[in-house]
């Protein structure tokens, strides 16, 4: 395929959390042809209202990918990383004659104490053997898990975590979004690369709340909290148990060093610095903040 061929086929997009939501804007936004893959679409209206083609269908439902793989000369896989699900993906695009995927995935190893990262491995092995090029975009923990805990922080002003005194690159997902959009649209420089995006500083959750105590002109606390004790409270938030243990887990990583690590990847992609969790802080306020009476 050559490089104006590339640019003229449809890049498809599984599925619409907050990475791929973001890649499917702006693919749309500089008017490359997209297509979403989602199984709700009723949840990308704003999406589809925007222009992006949507194709309704199941990642564990392969007939229903390859319906959305028609037409398709790359994609940007992005979710929730159920092996399965995601290796359906790779086999409908081999299948189609896909000539490059970009995976979002995060830090992987084949014996983590976490499913998630285990998980990531076997996809990423499955990539590997499907003789599609690809590049891995391995992303440090997101800014926008965040936002889940966003109502405890404007309704309370503090929040909770086992991460201790453990530091984060975060990153912003709009970047790794950004990221993806760069590579998916000329993907041959990239091919068999692996990327790690962070954002531009090293943070610990105390940090972070003296960060969003600044944006939002009122002290909000982070207290520390046991591995138990947070997944109990995922848990009591509704999250699924099996996510909530592997969050935990994570979570108690982070306090042992797991996630202190750097990288300028995105700068070096996208010629410009990664977002700051101040930026973050400050684009989402409104979340952290009152509710309007």
């Amino acid at each position: 395929m050559t490089q104006s061929a590339q640019h003229n086929s449809k890049i498809l997009v599984t599925t619409a959390g907050a990475v791929g939501s973001e890649t499917v804007r702006l693919l749309n936004e500089q008017a490359v042809p997209v297509r979403v893959l989602v199984r709700d679409p009723t949840k990308v209206k704003a999406l589809s209202d925007a222009g992006a083609e949507v194709a309704v269908g199941d990642l564990d439902v392969p007939e229903s990918i390859d319906e959305a793989m028609e037409g398709i000369g790359a994609v940007v896989l992005v979710s929730p990383a159920v092996v399965a699900q995601e290796l359906n993906v790779v086999r409908s695009a081999a299948h189609a004659g896909v000539e490059h995927i970009v995976k979002a995935s995060s830090k992987a190893s084949p014996d983590s104490p976490i499913a998630r990262r285990r998980g990531q491995i076997e996809i990423e092995v499955g990539l590997a053997a499907s003789g599609v090029p690809h590049t891995i975009l391995r992303s440090n923990a997101y800014m926008q898990n965040f936002l889940a805990l966003a109502p405890a922080i404007a309704n309370t002003g503090a929040f909770g975590s086992a991460t201790g005194l453990g530091q984060v690159g975060l990153v912003d997902a709009r970047d790794v979004a950004a990221v993806a959009v760069e590579i998916v649209r000329s993907p041959g420089a990239h091919a068999g690369k692996t990327y790690l995006l962070t954002g531009p500083e090293l943070l610990s959750y105390y940090d972070v709340a003296a960060l969003l105590a600044s944006q939002l002109g009122r002290a909000v606390t982070y207290h520390e909290l046991t591995l138990a004790e947070n997944r109990e409270a995922m848990i009591h938030a509704g999250v699924p148990e099996q996510i909530a243990d592997m969050n935990a887990q994570a979570f108690s990583l982070i306090a042992d060093g797991d996630a202190a690590w750097l990288s300028d990847d995105i700068e070096s992609i996208l010629g410009r610095s990664s977002r700051s969790f101040a930026q973050f802080a400050a684009d989402y306020r409104s979340a952290f903040s009152y509710a309007a009476n």
